[in-house]
């Protein structure tokens, strides 16, 4: 089977927070589980460099656009590997091959009559002398009355154009603009909306994406696919690539949404993989975003791929809600935000994925709260997780000199352990990932329990052999948990792989023999409760 990922492309113009790791770090769970299994998994994604956000962020430094995108993806280049997040490939818009890619694509779509020339009005600042890209333009949302930008309503979810916004504003320098015609290619989006209702009906029959993903795209879908203009006057980005059209860019409608196949390509080339085995109509796809990317890739990037005619037409829709911060809305102008490098410099990259799996905002907003992280580490990994493996390791090194004893493995604890592995999968492969994180931290409550009944420090003394299966199922236990975690909690995971020797991770069940300890050490430290109002107190003295 050959399972293509692909992550949301965070834009290079400022930190990831904890928002956008919770809205990425399924597609890592996913990519470990299916390459445990053993089978084909292509992982990319990348940052997008040419976005209006990078431009608007450059300005405000007074910086340059490729400064500031080389310093941001740098950055999630680096945040990205300390998370344990084992892309294929992680590369970026500004890229020389995903230019040349998506002007093939755009010139595919012209070719196959789905893109055609149309003036319109757009907005222009007379201020800065320039046509003003969406996101440039600001003021009411028509449908809701909130505060909006150019492209989308943030608040309802409406996508836009930027001349219905009422009492539009330049965001540069905050005057209003006027409207001027201008050239652009469309593309005819209303082409492919019968074919759309019949996937996103076939979608919700087989229930392969999320509830939000379907009721929005529905939603989108009997207001009626307008054609959209897919050039733009932008000061960064891909070149239009047709005489008539210099300084035009191709508008990220397009552009973004086509890394996730200029990356396929660009990899293939790099592995001398032949592209067409991982792009076909038998590749399962997982998109894993954020909820406000739900149109992009169930509308617009399915109408593009139709329009070029490619069948791996996205599968599976991983998209979460959103992740509040202190019961507060996560706002990134009032630095109302855990910015990833800080969490990363201060805690444990297992104990982050954890708490952001436990507490994923899979159907509905959930919360980050300091207080329920720390006591989440410490009562949960640390206090059952942690403690299990740590007071079993530990028993072995002192009442069998560090050497596991061979014992008699319980048949009930295997059959309970194989279940777990089955159920686990299909969790897992239909995007439920805090379901799956609670049933195997059940059977690290059962494991604790198991050991407190034995009491192994009685048989040890009273009847040894009893001891010895003890601790044999006690391993067995733990080589599986690792082995159960290791999409969730890879670092830790791994530390009981070297404490252990164990093998590489499968996904089938492991049938230890006696073996010599290496190495002990604690999974996990425990976090000074004080932390919680350390943290609390630095998060409102920034506001």
């Amino acid at each position: 089977m050959t399972v293509f990922i692909g992550g949301a492309w965070p834009y290079a113009n400022g930190s990831l927070h904890l928002g956008h790791i919770a809205a990425l770090l399924p597609g890592d769970i996913l990519a470990r589980f299916y390459r445990q299994k053993g089978e084909k998994v292509l992982y990319v994604s990348g940052s997008d460099c040419n976005g209006t956000p990078i431009s608007i962020r450059a300005n405000q430094e007074n910086t340059t656009i490729e400064a500031l995108a080389n310093r941001y993806h740098e950055e999630f280049v680096a945040c990205f590997e300390k998370l344990g997040f084992s892309y294929d490939l992680y590369t970026r818009t500004d890229a020389e091959h995903h230019h040349k890619s998506v002007q093939a694509i755009f010139l595919k779509l012209l070719d196959n009559g789905y893109l055609y020339k149309k003036t319109s009005e757009q907005a222009f600042c007379e201020t800065d002398h320039q046509f003003l890209p969406d996101r440039f333009v600001e003021g009411t949302c028509p449908n809701c009355g909130e505060k909006a930008r150019g492209d989308q309503c943030d608040h309802c979810s409406a996508i836009l154009d930027p001349l219905d916004l009422i009492d539009k504003r330049c965001k540069i320098c905050g005057n209003e603009p006027t409207i001027k015609e201008t050239e652009h290619f469309y593309f005819s989006f209303s082409q492919f909306q019968s074919k759309l209702e019949s996937w996103v009906i076939r979608a919700e029959k087989e229930n392969r994406w999320r509830k939000n993903a379907i009721s929005l795209t529905t939603r989108y879908l009997n207001e009626g696919v307008p054609d959209r203009a897919v050039t733009r006057d932008l000061p960064n980005g891909v070149d239009v690539p047709l005489a008539g059209f210099e300084g035009k860019k191709i508008y990220v409608w397009i552009e973004a949404v086509a890394g996730y196949l200029t990356a396929s390509k660009e990899w293939a080339n790099q592995n001398n993989e032949n592209l067409e085995d991982w792009w076909n109509g038998d590749t399962i796809s997982y998109y894993v975003h954020g909820k406000d990317n739900i149109p992009f890739h169930t509308i617009v990037w399915p109408s593009i791929l139709m329009g070029i005619g490619n069948s791996t037409l996205p599968t599976r829709i991983i998209s979460n809600e959103y992740l509040t911060l202190e019961n507060r809305k996560l706002s990134t102008s009032q630095n109302w935000a855990v910015w990833a490098p800080y969490m990363l410099e201060r805690y444990d990259a297992d104990s982050i994925r954890y708490f952001l799996t436990i507490n994923a905002p899979e159907n509905r907003d959930t919360n980050f709260s300091w207080r329920e992280f720390v006591y989440s580490h410490n009562s949960e990994l640390l206090g059952a997780y942690g403690n299990f493996v740590n007071r079993t390791l530990k028993f072995i090194q002192k009442s069998y000199d560090g050497k596991t004893p061979s014992g008699k493995i319980n048949i009930e604890l295997q059959g309970r352990v194989n279940r777990l592995y089955n159920k686990a999968a299909l969790l897992i492969t239909d995007g439920q990932f805090k379901k799956t994180i609670e049933n195997i931290f059940d059977f690290v409550r059962f494991a604790n329990k198991y050991f407190d009944e034995q009491k192994p420090w009685i048989q040890i003394n009273e009847e040894r052999s009893l001891c010895d299966d003890t601790m044999a199922n006690c391993i067995y236990i733990i080589s599986n948990l690792a082995q159960l975690l290791h999409p969730f909690l890879p670092f830790s995971s791994k530390k009981v792989k070297e404490m252990l020797g164990l093998n590489e991770f499968t996904w089938k069940e492991i049938d230890i023999s006696s073996i010599s300890l290496k190495n002990i050490q604690p999974l996990f430290n425990r976090i000074d409760v004080k932390n919680i109002q350390e943290e609390i107190h630095r998060l409102n003295e920034r506001i």
